[in-house]
């Protein structure tokens, strides 16, 4: 009996010790794996790159948007109304009109400048020279016809360039001033001046046929025919001359 006891004692613990084997087996095998999860963790981690930590206030060092440009005031700001700001095409044909015909008059009044000179130079050609008493030489029928035929073509294109700048058309609400005023205020001078110059020609080369020395009013054709040119010419420089050398415009 107690022989039977002691195997039977003998065989539970051995089915016991059985059992227990393979499941301290199983966790003896985990433990390694457990550690090599742990290992290759680390190594992920060591082979990731390392993230640049976040800087404060890194958008402070970049530059700012351009700040929008501030728009200027319109036309209807500034007090136009909107039937001043349509167009006019009666009034643009009347600017285009009076440029063209200023741009004649600024031509022709150089071109008249040539003959104008060379009038001037011709005059003392065609007068008679001695004094009373004396013989009296007179010139050539060559210097009187060139002299005449140079004092009517200056008259001719000179009375041309006048018709351009009178009858060019006028701008309503323009007003002249500075250099304008000056080249017309000269025109009162040339103006008179071109039209009794050619008179007093005349009659001064009539008392020379008539076998007379100039005299009288005659006599005075050369000094109007000066003061003429110079006026002719004092004009074109007022509107031709650089502008800031102009020292009756007021800045």
């Amino acid at each position: 009996m107690n022989l039977k006891a002691v195997n039977g004692t003998i065989a539970a613990a051995a089915l016991s010790f059985a059992m227990l084997t393979p499941q301290c087996a199983q966790a003896q095998a985990s433990i390694p794996n457990s550690a090599d999860a742990s290992d290759s963790a680390q190594n992920q981690s060591s082979h990731r790159p390392a993230t640049q930590p976040k800087q404060n206030g890194s958008s402070s060092n970049l530059p700012s948007a351009p700040a929008p440009a501030p728009q200027g005031p319109s036309l209807q700001d500034l007090g136009f109304s909107q039937q001043q700001m349509q167009s006019n095409p009666a009034l643009q044909a009347r600017l285009n009109r009076r440029t063209e015909m200023l741009k004649i008059h600024q031509r022709l009044g150089l071109i008249t400048l040539a003959p104008m000179v060379a009038d001037l130079i011709t005059g003392p050609m065609a007068k008679a020279k001695g004094k009373n008493g004396q013989i009296i030489k007179e010139p050539t029928s060559t210097n009187l016809d060139l002299h005449a035929a140079l004092g009517s073509t200056t008259a001719g294109l000179y009375f041309a360039t006048a018709y351009f700048a009178m009858f060019a058309p006028r701008i309503p609400g323009v007003k002249k001033r500075g250099a304008i005023r000056m080249h017309e205020a000269l025109a009162f001078i040339h103006g008179p001046g071109m039209i009794l110059t050619p008179i007093l020609g005349a009659m001064a080369f009539s008392q020379e046929q008539n076998g007379e020395k100039v005299h009288g009013i005659a006599s005075a054709h050369g000094t109007v025919a000066a003061v003429t040119a110079i006026a002719y010419g004092a004009s074109i420089v007022a509107v031709a001359w650089p502008i800031h050398l102009k020292f009756w415009e007021k800045r």
